[in-house]
């Protein structure tokens, strides 16, 4: 899993790039947990994005969807 995770660590450093290097571990430590989840949110990102919904609108809204999911993950 280290090859998997490296690449994965480099996508979020490209993706996040404006984001503190803390909070893209944070991140990377929660779509580690729980990747099922996070490539769920990926999919349904883009498929509105295939329906014309900007990323960051639609990455907006299936975040809020997914919020208490996240939040659990989180430990909150």
């Amino acid at each position: 899993m280290g090859f998997k995770n490296f690449l994965l660590k480099q996508a979020l450093k490209m993706k996040m790039k404006d984001v503190p290097e803390a909070e893209r571990d944070m991140m990377l430590t929660l779509v580690e947990k729980n990747p099922e989840f996070f490539k769920k949110i990926g999919d349904e990102v883009k498929r509105r994005m295939k329906n014309g919904e900007s990323e960051m609108a639609a990455t907006m809204v299936v975040m809020r969807e997914n919020q208490a999911e996240l939040q659990k993950l989180m430990g909150r």
